[in-house]
């Protein structure tokens, strides 16, 4: 459920007219819901019932200050997977210890950082981050909790750009070299294992894969426990799916009702990781139709947002739904709204069934996971502005780039060529 809702034929935001907004910041632009993420979030904090958990939403999803404000204010902790989110985190208001620190290639400098902020955990993907963490806490005088993230080699059915816990991907430990890996863990002065961690995919439509993982991992739970090593907490990952189009994701209630039944009476904390499934459905993606031109076989829409606003569709072929502002009366035509990049690749969607006329507005739903985040100043392109509707009121919480601000940190060459 989300509040971008057409009353009568225009589309509100909360209680604003949406093209109200596009028409005060101009477009491209995104526009995200507080409503909707504060619903989302408490639905994931209300599904851990009796058992003790903590949300920590995927900052990658989506990193505006804004939106990890309005989280911090309800309690959420975050994921990280760099140092520069989490100094996005703390500036928003998050706390360093409801922070855990995921990825797989950790910089010195961002484990140092993370150290000094005091965050929760580091999620450990191999042997030598383990060692390299292990060093650098006993240089600065810590100990550093770890969770190792270990693969369970499970197929989450999910694109192969967004699946994470089969043996051919980059991410986690295999399952077989986890027992050792605490253990080496157990050995090194500066370090503390605390949890385990999983994470298969992202955009997933199905329970299975998450209790499949967890079924996986669990025994080498009962093993540290019986060996005299036990965990603290068993972080699950995120990823779960939400409805672009066709799909039919499980709610994060029906989520956390299964996975409840496997932790009942094992006293551990659990971690969940959403990112997608609180912030996609709490932002729509505003564009203009600039032109409409047909080559007798295709009509296309071409607007002013591009590949560098919206990746996803180009980078995955993923389908988001195209709505408009207004809706009006009259025939439709099949268009594919593509923007003004010089990429064939360049479009928000294809072959969509709409009555369009030059200069209407057009939401693409979804958009507020892996939006922004991803997008890029491709044909020297500024970015667009990001705002935050609250009620009736709206805020611009990440102003539009100018081509001042595209090339600020660019120089020429001196005048004079140096002498040889």
């Amino acid at each position: 459920m989300d509040h971008f809702r057409y009353r009568g034929n225009e589309l509100f935001a909360e209680d604003l007219a949406a093209a109200e907004i596009a028409n005060a910041v101009g477009t491209p632009c995104f526009v995200y819901s507080r409503a909707t993420l504060e619903r989302h979030y408490r639905v994931y904090r209300e599904a851990f019932g009796e058992l003790d958990g903590l949300v920590c939403f995927a900052v990658k999803a989506n990193s505006n200050l804004a939106v990890l404000n309005v989280l911090a204010r309800l309690g959420s902790g975050f994921d990280i997977v760099s140092g520069g989110e989490l100094e996005r985190v703390l500036a928003a208001g998050g706390e360093a210890g409801k922070t855990v620190f995921s990825g797989p290639g950790k910089s010195a400098g961002e484990i140092r950082l993370a150290l000094a902020a005091g965050i929760r955990c580091f999620n450990i993907e191999s042997a030598a981050e383990l060692e390299r963490v292990n060093g650098i806490a006993a240089e600065t005088g810590k100990i550093a909790a770890v969770s190792l993230r270990i693969n369970p080699d499970v197929d989450a059915g999910t694109h192969p750009y967004i699946a994470t816990g089969l043996k051919e991907n980059k991410f986690g430990i295999p399952a077989e070299q986890a027992l050792a890996l605490y253990e080496q863990a157990a050995r090194l002065p500066a370090v503390e294992a605390v949890g385990i961690d999983c994470h298969i995919g992202s955009q997933l439509t199905s329970i299975a894969p998450y209790l499949d993982a967890i079924d996986r991992l669990l025994p080498i739970v009962e093993t540290l426990r019986e060996k005299g090593t036990p965990l603290r907490h068993f972080d699950i990952g995120g990823g779960l799916g939400v409805r672009y189009g066709g799909e039919s994701p499980p709610r994060p209630d029906e989520l956390m009702r299964a996975v409840a039944e496997l932790f009942r009476g094992r006293g551990l904390e659990i971690i969940i990781e959403p990112g997608r499934s609180i912030a996609a459905n709490a932002g729509i993606f505003i564009t203009r139709v600039e032109y409409l031109k047909s080559n007798g076989s295709r009509h296309f829409a071409i607007v002013d947002g591009g590949m560098n606003d919206l990746l996803r569709p180009a980078l995955y072929g993923a389908w988001q739904d195209i709505i408009p502002l207004n809706r009006r009366g009259g025939a439709s035509r099949c268009y594919d709204i593509v923007g003004p990049v010089c990429e064939s690749a360049d479009f928000l969607g294809k072959a969509r069934a709409l009555c369009l006329e030059p200069g209407d507005l057009l939401a693409v739903r979804g958009a507020g996971a892996y939006g922004f985040v991803m997008s890029s100043n491709y044909n020297s392109r500024g970015r667009a502005a990001e705002v935050m509707v609250d009620g009736d009121a709206f805020h611009i919480v990440r102003e539009r780039e100018d081509s001042a601000a595209l090339f600020a940190r660019e120089s020429t060459l001196p005048q004079a060529h140096p002498a040889s």
